[in-house]
């Protein structure tokens, strides 16, 4: 097959591995910039050109398309669609999922575990928001927050409420959570390919610190996981419509609950902590459903 790869930077991990995994069963692959790409948008025959050049046929495309490009790199990856190239996550899972607010609406319509949360645009507001997810401590996030970032823990409902109007003042858009406090500054990040849990780590936040991204200073060790949870991965991604991610659960007395479910997840991390050919795994799913048959396809 001929695969393409969406990503900006040849040399990241996680290209580099889809590139050797791919490459290793005989595949040829292209690593493909996605904001170089610009597209000739026809009703007979739809095409990507790269460097003043209309790219080949590909039969299936990899998107590792970042929080900050998500709106130009869902057109780059929807043109592919269009020219009937098998795309591992469609852009319009990729959109659900990028986007906080509509993700952990289709979660809870499932009725897959959540923290309890809450959204509003007015501060006059914030007391009876902050009073509905069960007071302080509480967690608040911005919307276009990646990695960590925009998430702060409020320890008094005052503290919460300056925080919050703060915010508001700079017009962003937030969530409040309610704080798990049993999770311990720990989450775990299950990589769902196809339908399946294929790896799973516990990372394990800092000293004092409640984020337990890796960025942020976390540490990764392999974990055991229950039915419970393999199941509430495996219907979050089903619920994005995305057939390669990363969901992010919290282990809570009410049982799991998903915090986040990441259509581009990084694969250092997970292969690092598990020994894992995650990244093996991607290329096998796409080599048995390229057809596009087996597509999962969500709601919203």
């Amino acid at each position: 097959m001929k695969i393409g790869i969406l990503s900006r930077n040849e040399n990241l991990y996680s290209t580099r591995r889809l590139k050797e995994a791919a490459e290793q069963r005989g595949h040829e692959i292209d690593i493909i910039d996605t904001l170089h790409c610009y597209m000739d948008i026809t009703s007979s025959r739809p095409a990507v050109r790269y460097h003043g050049q209309e790219l080949p046929k590909y039969d299936a495309i990899i998107p590792r398309i970042g929080a900050s490009i998500t709106y130009y790199g869902t057109a780059v990856a929807r043109q592919f669609e269009m020219m009937g190239t098998f795309n591992i996550n469609e852009s319009v899972a990729i959109s659900r999922s990028r986007d906080k607010l509509r993700s952990l609406q289709l979660l809870s319509r499932k009725g897959i575990g959540l923290p309890r949360t809450g959204f509003a645009s007015k501060p006059d507001n914030v007391k009876d928001l902050i009073k509905n997810v069960g007071g302080a401590p509480l967690v608040i996030k911005l919307l276009e927050g990646t990695q960590g970032i925009g998430v702060v823990l409020a320890d008094t409902a005052k503290a919460a409420e300056s925080i919050i109007e703060a915010f508001m003042g700079l017009k962003a858009n937030i969530l409040i959570q309610e704080f798990v406090k049993e999770a311990g500054g720990a989450d775990i990040r299950c990589l769902v390919v196809g339908g399946r849990v294929v790896a799973a780590m516990k990372r394990q936040g800092a000293e004092g610190e409640f984020r337990s991204n890796l960025h942020r200073g976390g540490t990764a060790e392999v974990v055991k996981l229950s039915k419970e949870e393999r199941a509430t991965a495996v219907n979050a991604a089903k619920a994005m419509g995305l057939n390669f991610c990363g969901v992010d659960l919290l282990r809570s007395h009410n049982g799991p609950m998903v915090m986040e479910v990441n259509s581009s997840p990084g694969l250092e991390g997970i292969e690092t902590a598990t020994g894992l050919d995650v990244a093996g795994r991607v290329i096998e799913f796409i080599e048995k459903n390229n057809n596009g048959s087996t597509r999962t396809r969500g709601q919203g």
